[in-house]
């Protein structure tokens, strides 16, 4: 997948403007599609615990994308989040929750969901898989995606795109929004 990928992935959701956080963030493949379809004044909180990741995602959204206002939170997604991240318009949790263990993801997509303003959008990026593999452990399907958002107390779940991928035969996009 390559940045137009990415953006097409993310595109349905998002709109100019506003405050998104990219869960998981790593070198920033999602955080430039996020700055590129957010345009000048979007604001991005870019979270991973890899500081040394960050610090290179940082580096290549401010030189492709100046106007973008980028914060960078070095925590781990599944734990205790610090308040930065508070009354989102959305995130994108792109390839970052098959790191969390089934039996954890609803609390973390519950807690993840509750930074979000009333009406805030959820985008999930995911291998659409319900078996995963020593480097993709916990990865779910759209239509597990679907049970998991609505378990979470999230709604209007929709998905916004698919992409073949070596890996695990696909990569979808959804979207689901805090009531």
């Amino acid at each position: 997948m390559d940045h137009h990928d990415h953006a097409a992935l993310l595109r349905p959701a998002v709109e100019p403007g506003g405050t998104w956080a990219d869960i998981g963030a790593g070198d920033g493949a999602f955080t430039l599609a996020l700055a590129d379809l957010l345009g000048p004044g979007g604001r991005i909180v870019a979270v991973d615990r890899d500081r040394g990741a960050l610090r290179r995602n940082e580096a290549t959204v401010r030189s492709r994308f100046p106007a973008t206002e980028l914060t960078t939170l070095t925590a781990d997604f599944a734990g205790p989040l610090p308040l930065p991240l508070a009354d989102l318009d959305g995130l994108v949790a792109a390839n970052s929750l098959h790191f969390v263990p089934r039996d954890g993801q609803l609390t973390v997509v519950r807690a993840l969901a509750a930074r979000l303003r009333p009406g805030g959008r959820f985008v999930v990026v995911e291998y659409d898989a319900d078996h995963g593999n020593p480097w993709v452990p916990h990865p779910f399907s759209y239509r597990s995606w679907e049970r998991l958002a609505e378990a979470a107390g999230l709604t209007e779940t929709r998905r916004l795109g698919r992409v073949p991928s070596r890996f695990l035969g696909a990569i979808y996009s959804a979207e689901s929004r805090r009531p």
